[in-house]
């Protein structure tokens, strides 16, 4: 009987080894502070209290079934660069630039964490944009132009709620 040998193509997309390496690492950072995001958003939704309960519960919503759907787009990217994607708390605690919050915070202050999330999530997105962007990885850069302008937009919407 003949040995069955794993047999892997190389990928030749027009990004070195390097830069796909470089690119799917830092993306792994993205999928780690998204999903971050999307379970504190998730938290707040299920927990959130007071006069704004209506319209902080279903905004909360809004917000983690779209960030639910980009975690898919993320982590497709870094496998089609050829990298496993992360999926483990433990991984992603490793790598997220967001920390988790304790206890239920009140409602105001789920708002003031979700946009310093927010931020933190476009910041991480465009730290990455460089190094794609003279890597020549159009995919890569329209999912972070995506996610920019969600993360950025979501944090204004946010931040309006704490104004006076």
């Amino acid at each position: 009987m003949a040995s069955k040998k794993k047999h892997s193509l190389s990928i030749d997309i027009g990004i070195s080894d390097s830069n796909r390496k470089k690119i799917a690492d830092g993306l792994s950072n993205l999928l780690a502070d998204s999903y971050t995001l999307y379970l504190m958003t998730h938290n707040f939704h299920w927990n959130v209290t007071g006069p704004q309960f209506n319209t902080l519960h279903n905004m909360f919503m809004t917000q983690y079934t779209e960030q639910w759907a980009a975690l898919d787009v993320i982590a497709e990217r870094i496998r089609a660069l050829g990298y496993p994607s992360p999926g483990t708390y433990s991984e992603f605690i490793k790598r997220a630039s967001i920390k988790e919050v304790d206890g239920v915070p009140k409602a105001t202050d789920m708002v003031r964490h979700l946009v310093k999330a927010q931020e933190a999530t476009a910041r991480t997105a465009r730290k990455l944009f460089p190094l794609v962007d003279g890597a020549n990885d159009q995919p890569t850069a329209d999912v972070l132009t995506q996610r920019i302008d969600i993360h950025e937009k979501t944090a204004w919407m946010l931040r309006s709620l704490l104004e006076e």
